[in-house]
């Protein structure tokens, strides 16, 4: 049976050109995730829209058409951008207000022909869903992503003012939302086993979903774009050789790679820190940081927010003292073919990818990297202790610099049997064609039971749970 799908995603926007993909804080990985899901379901012959907030900003060019495309589909994948809170462009964490709004107009654009299914993403698709199907019945999946009561505890320890962090994450309304989404959805998915019970087994969800109900869940984890992230060299391989050769210090030697946002939970430091402190490490292998918009960091810096400012100098400033300014690299790669085209490079000089996330909820920067052949090292945190559960990549434990340091020197001695095997592994397990099967095997059951109930009215509200969650953590820290 042929379906029409839609892909409920307000934040961020897409485009053909990937706009400002990895390089701003509201398009991250899900957007990826999004766009590689919708198109293989189009490749299986469903109607599919990828269905985001619509903006007309002279600062956000790419995002003004209601209707847009990829190339190579028709009208069988279309990015349909709706509008709300007026024109210009809105952080995700401003978008609360608005989305009661966004929910009516996507309801209004599709009156006469309301589509089968909806796959909601991330806190803010997953209310957007929720009063979408409080209002015609369409029922819908969530996919969570990354959950805020976790990001919640990783900022409070820090030390960070609760009070400042609501002002600015608006965490009640976001974990509200997240439980609405939880309590209303056909289905929860999560990309592994682990984030099923960690993430939503959290205090902070208790009442909205049963982490131990198999009929509210299912795992379904994400895939590698095998047309980008290959073996197979492109036409921009040899270009891309060139300029590496004319940056890379030591172009011949390993290299242990980096490739992911300033966020201080990917724990870039400590890998940095692990490289320097272990002569045995740098000797053997250079480092190569890729970071998006950046071309020279030592000269560039004050260009990047506050926040990146903050992870980004302590690293620069131990580079410096560490006197291995020379072998280091910073790269400025502009899209995902430039990305695969250096993690091909890499691989066949002896190098690493490392991945030293405090905690990663799924991966999807190694799969694509072991795709291309390049080994991994990776925490053990989250998604990588399934995705290489069989051995086919090394884990560390990332609060361990020891740990770190020592898993990349056993990686390099064992670079070219973990590039067999872990690119195996991705082939094997993880592709967005499977991924795709998966999701559309628990669609269709979705849309053999019929519309869901509506509700007269739904509403997302900010209560005191945080605060008391907060004082009940105090308590237990105090008494220990």
């Amino acid at each position: 049976m042929t379906m029409h799908i839609l892909f409920l995603n307000p934040q961020g926007n897409f485009d053909e050109g990937d706009s400002y993909l990895a390089a701003h804080p509201d398009f991250g990985g899900q957007l990826v995730y999004v766009r590689e899901a919708a198109m293989a379901m189009a490749d299986a012959g469903h109607q599919v829209d990828i269905v985001t907030r619509r903006i007309i900003d002279p600062e956000w060019p790419e995002f003004a058409e209601e209707i847009d495309h990829y190339s190579g589909y028709g009208d069988e994948l279309r990015i349909v951008r709706i509008p709300c809170g007026g024109d210009l462009f809105i952080p995700k964490e401003q978008l609360w207000a608005h989305l009661p709004e966004f929910a009516e107009n996507v309801a209004e654009f599709y009156a006469g022909s309301l589509p089968d299914f909806v796959t909601a993403h991330y806190a803010d698709g997953g209310y957007s869903a929720a009063l979408l199907q409080a209002s015609t019945g369409v029922r819908f999946t969530f996919t969570g992503h990354s959950l805020g009561a976790q990001k919640l505890d990783k900022l409070i320890a820090t030390g960070t003012d609760q009070n400042e962090l609501e002002e600015r994450y608006c965490f009640g309304k976001r974990i509200e939302a997240e439980r609405l989404s939880m309590e209303r959805a056909f289905r929860i998915i999560t990309s592994t086993r682990q984030e099923r019970i960690q993430q939503y087994g959290h205090p902070l969800y208790k009442g909205a979903v049963e982490v131990t109900d198999d009929s509210r869940f299912a795992v379904i984890p994400p895939g590698v774009n095998t047309r980008v992230f290959t073996l197979e060299s492109s036409d921009i391989d040899a270009d891309v050789e060139t300029h590496l050769r004319s940056v890379l210090s030591y172009p011949e030697m390993p290299h242990l790679v980096i490739s992911s946002r300033l966020d201080e939970k990917k724990n870039i430091g400590k890998a940095v820190e692990a490289w320097v402190d272990y002569g045995e490490l740098n000797t053997q292998a250079c480092l190569a940081l890729c970071i998006r918009g950046l071309e020279d960091p030592w000269h560039d810096i004050d260009d990047l927010t506050p926040e990146d400012q903050e992870v980004l100098r302590p690293i620069l400033e131990l580079i410096s003292e560490s006197g291995l300014r020379d072998r280091v690299a910073f790269l400025n790669l502009q899209s995902q073919a430039e990305l695969a085209a250096s993690y091909r490079y890499f691989a066949r000089h002896g190098s690493l990818f490392v991945l030293p996330s405090v905690y990663e909820p799924f991966g999807l920067a190694p799969i694509e990297a072991a795709a291309c052949g390049l080994p991994c090292v990776a925490t053990r945190n989250g998604g990588p202790s399934e995705i290489f559960e069989d051995g086919s990549a090394i884990l560390v434990d990332p609060f361990d610099m020891d740990d770190i340091a020592l898993g990349m020197l056993e990686a390099l001695d064992r670079q070219q049997e973990l590039a067999e095997r872990g690119r195996e592994r991705v082939l094997d397990k993880y592709t967005w064609q499977k991924t795709a099967a998966r999701y559309l095997d628990v669609i269709r059951a979705g849309v053999e039971m019929g519309p869901a109930d509506t509700l007269a009215t739904i509403r997302l509200d900010a209560n005191s749970r945080i605060g008391e969650y907060l004082k009940a953590r105090q308590a237990d820290q105090v008494q220990a």
